[in-house]
Formats: C-alpha cells, structure tokens, sequence
C-alpha cells in the first residue's frame, strides 16, 4: 500500500518537475509588468505587442518556414533511404546503420561546424538555402531511425505475395509498403519538425545575416535581457501543440470507438 502512494507521489513530482516553468511562463505571460521577479495585474498588453512586433514574427516565419520544408524533405529523404537500408544484408547493412547514427550521437557543434565549413568550400553564399539544406541533413537521420522499426515489423513475404498477385512494384510501394509504415513516417515528420523548432547550434552556424529564426533571436535577446513577447509566444505555441495533441487523440478515440461498435 505505502509502494503505491509513493509511486504515485514520484509521478506526481515528476510532472510538476516538467510542467511548473511551462506554467510559470504562461502565467507571467500576462504580467503587466516587464520583469517577472515582480507580479502587476493581468493584463494583455504583451500579446498585442507581439502581434506588432515585426522582428519576432519576421523570426517566427522563418522559423515555421524553415521546419516544413526540412521536415517535408528529410521525411522523404530518410523514407526512402530506410526502405533502401532494410534491404540490405550483412556487413554492409551494418556499416550504413553505423554510419546513420554518427550525426545522432555526434555533438551538434561538431555537425554545425562540418555543414558550415562545407557551404564555404562550395562557396554558397549563406542565408535561407544553406539554413534549409543544414536542417535537412540534420534531420534525415531521425526519420530512418523513426522508419526502420516499422519496416522490420513487415511481413517477410507481404511484398513477394503483392507481386505474385499481379501488382507492380510502385503499386506495391503505394497500397502495401507504405500503408504499413505510415506511423513510422509521420513520427519522423514530427521528429524532424520539432528538432527543426528547437535547434539552436546548427542554425547560428549555417544562417545568414539577413535570416534569423527564433532559437537565433532568442539568444540574441538574452544578452539584453529576454522580452515578456517572447513568453507570449511560447504560451501561443505550446497551446497550439496542447490543442493538435487533443484533437488527434480525440480523433483516434472517435475510431476506435466506431470499430467497436461495428463488432
């Protein structure tokens, strides 16, 4: 009985561990006053101001920009290299998975700088390409990570049997093969997403002067100290996270719920 309430009571701290700085910010989001070592009144002035301020929405434009694109394309990118490295065998198949997870394990200043060093080599002129083409090659390996599981869970034969039925290879692909892996792949799509948001390191080496995201223009205000604004907009953001969570949930329970009353 004493084993269940203390299980409990760690789960509990664990929670509030997480989630008291979230709901901190979120309520000094409506401080009146500028510093939140002080508390004024409720008041919404730092939203309306966000919504006027041009350098932080011209960062979070670039910020959403840059995610969706990156994320489109390492989603497509790690897929297809996933299905390629689940057919391989033997040495080679290990040597490609080895070399997969180096840019995972390897620390993202060492990557950061090597894509760096790399665009100055080819002489590309740094800015929105260079920032897009970085956050791609850091996110292709986390959706084949996110990939392969769902491939090795495939029927051995499933494929073959596509075949001998009469379909082709890219029917097979289409109707068969990607059906199956489809959580894998929209797991890797939000990995790369989320990496692509929160990264900080590989997007200060790679950018431009005339192109900054959020984690950028964050750091920046840091050394002059951080604007309330910024509060407000984690507070939109994670509510917009919190509110598709809910929705997608509802929408898997809503399913599940009329499969069972077919049955």
């Amino acid at each position: 009985m004493v084993e269940k309430y203390l299980k409990r009571i760690y789960l509990a701290l664990t929670y509030v561990f997480l989630y008291a700085p979230i709901v901190f910010l979120i309520i000094f989001s409506f401080n009146s006053e500028k510093f939140s070592s002080k508390w004024g009144h409720f008041s919404l002035q730092w939203y309306t101001s966000l919504f006027n301020d041009d350098r932080i929405l011209t960062a979070l434009y670039y910020t959403v920009l840059v995610a969706v694109i990156s994320s489109v394309i390492s989603t497509i990118f790690g897929t297809i290299s996933a299905i390629g490295i689940n057919k391989m065998k033997g040495l080679g198949k290990k040597t490609i998975l080895n070399i997969t997870n180096i840019p995972v394990l390897n620390p993202d200043i060492v990557t950061a700088v090597s894509l760096m060093t790399l665009f100055i080599f080819f002489n590309i002129p740094f800015g929105l390409v260079t920032l897009i083409l970085a956050h791609i090659a850091f996110s292709v390996p986390y959706v084949i990570l996110s990939v392969l599981p769902k491939l090795r869970q495939l029927p051995e034969d499933i494929v073959k049997a596509s075949l001998d039925l009469g379909a082709t290879p890219g029917y097979t692909m289409r109707k068969v093969i990607l059906p199956q892996i489809k959580p894998g792949i929209i797991a890797g799509f939000l990995f790369a997403f989320t990496m692509s948001i929160d990264d900080f390191v590989i997007s200060f080496f790679n950018t431009g002067s005339n192109v900054t995201n959020l984690s950028i223009e964050i750091y920046s205000m840091a050394r002059r100290g951080i604007s309330p604004e910024i509060n407000a907009l984690s507070t939109l953001m994670f509510v917009t996270i919190l509110i598709l969570l809910l929705l997608a949930n509802g929408k898997d329970l809503i399913g599940k719920g009329k499969k069972n009353e077919e049955y």
